[in-house]
């Protein structure tokens, strides 16, 4: 991983750092009084308290839909042809197919996991399916020492990160290995040693929760990655962590999944402004979006805002334009909402399709060696995902472990008042087969 990181990092060009510089028209207004100013005569510079701006005798209202749109940053075209040389960051064949066999491994077990839910094995199931490269390229350019606060369709990150299948499938099935112990609904994981914050249900909780980690770590060279989906940005957790970090000049980066869908809500009954990319201005915030579909932009842009975060200890809004395939979770019927055909036509340009024809392209893969990677990636997932299912489930006695160090009499009477009760009505309340007691 240290390797590929200087590899990006060394042939990082001044084009792709300008394309992370604030873009949308709000934030061009609030540049220097040196700058074209569109609906000026005879202006005067007009420093007030609230904001530096100039005057201008033209009476106009900026209209939205005149406002110049934020580019799409894009290395690697649909037909896995890269398109600025300059921005390659010329991996290693090895590096390149490691995040190939991780989108095809995440794309198995999403596919096994969900349907093990439909058979009632496990209870709930989210899929990654057409944010497999939003994913990898984005944890490839972070390091093992910067926090990560998911939300809930970042699974390929953790796997990157070394996060392993039997951790998934224990966390899933609720066993007494999982971290949770049963306490949390699936695809909820986490890893102190890992640096990656246990995922909560709530949306957009994670985003000030960032904020504040981002500014415990200013300048210690280390960032803190969010992710959050489109739909999160509207959550109310939003403004204030935008705010704070960028008047507390947090080196956080906030990765915004904009996958087009909120659930069954689209993008254009969420807002009606350029994304959420735009949104960066109003807080002073340096952005880049990106097609999250190419898998080399999504890391040479992640790499690049990272480099700008950790050097100006200041937050990085990075957009990346995806879309989801699957349903949003197991608990949805996606064909209610939208047509067939349009997921379709997204399949086409899926991550793995680009990056597959970007390493057949390169000769370093063949029609067998796919073959092979999906037939090994089967037996790997089903051979974890059988043995956490024939796991025990956690001690009833679990539940009130790893809250308190020392558990005060009160809820010790509520423990034995538990025990009394289950003692009393076994029938509804069978607990055997269940791992012993062994408070952490």
């Amino acid at each position: 991983m240290a390797a590929t990181l200087q590899c990006a990092r060394r042939l990082m060009t001044l084009e792709t750092c300008r394309l992370v510089a604030l873009r949308s028209a709000a934030g061009a207004m609030q540049c220097a009084a040196a700058t074209k100013r569109p609906y000026s005569s005879g202006t005067m510079d007009a420093n007030f308290a609230g904001a530096k701006t100039y005057f201008t005798h033209d009476k106009k209202i900026l209209l939205a839909s005149e406002m110049e749109r934020i580019p799409c940053y894009r290395l690697m075209g649909p037909n896995g042809v890269i398109l600025n040389e300059r921005d390659d960051p010329n991996l290693p064949d090895d590096t390149l197919l490691q995040w190939y066999e991780e989108m095809i491994l995440l794309n198995t077990m999403d596919n096994i996991l969900y349907d093990a839910q439909r058979q009632g094995r496990i209870s709930f199931y989210m899929t990654n399916f057409g944010e497999e490269g939003t994913h990898i390229g984005s944890a490839a350019a972070l390091t093992l020492q910067d926090t990560i606060y998911a939300q809930y369709r970042e699974a390929g990150v953790f796997l990157h990160r070394g996060y392993t299948l039997e951790q998934f499938m224990n966390q899933c099935f609720g066993n007494y290995k999982g971290h949770g112990k049963g306490r949390q609904m699936p695809v909820h994981y986490g890893s102190k040693e890992l640096k990656l914050h246990t995922i909560s249900s709530p949306l957009g909780t994670q985003l000030p929760q960032a904020t504040g980690a981002a500014y415990a770590c200013k300048d210690t060279g280390n960032v803190v990655a969010c992710y959050f989906g489109d739909g999160s940005a509207s959550e109310g957790d939003a403004h204030p962590a935008f705010n704070f970090a960028a008047t507390l000049e947090c080196p956080v980066l906030f990765i915004c999944r904009n996958n087009g869908y909120a659930i069954s809500t689209p993008v254009h009954e969420q807002y009606r402004g350029d994304g959420i990319a735009s949104r960066a201005a109003g807080y002073g915030m340096n952005v880049i979006r990106v097609d999250g579909n190419d898998t080399l932009g999504i890391y040479v842009a992640t790499a690049a805002a990272r480099e700008l975060a950790v050097k100006n200890n200041c937050p990085v809004l990075v957009e990346a334009m995806t879309y989801r395939v699957g349903h949003h979770s197991t608990s949805d019927d996606a064909s209610a909402y939208r047509r067939n055909e349009e997921v379709d036509s997204f399949k086409a340009d899926s991550a793995i399709e680009r990056f597959h024809a970007y390493i057949v392209k390169k000769g370093i893969w063949d029609e067998e060696k796919e073959k092979a990677l999906h037939t090994d990636c089967r037996k790997k997932v089903l051979k974890s995902f059988t043995q956490a299912e024939k796991e025990l489930l956690p001690s009833i006695l679990s539940l009130f472990d790893d809250v308190l160090d020392d558990i005060p009499e009160i809820l010790r009477d509520q423990q034995r008042e538990m025990e009394q009760h289950i003692a009393k009505y076994p029938e509804d309340y069978p607990v055997a087969g269940r791992a012993p007691h062994e408070k952490m």
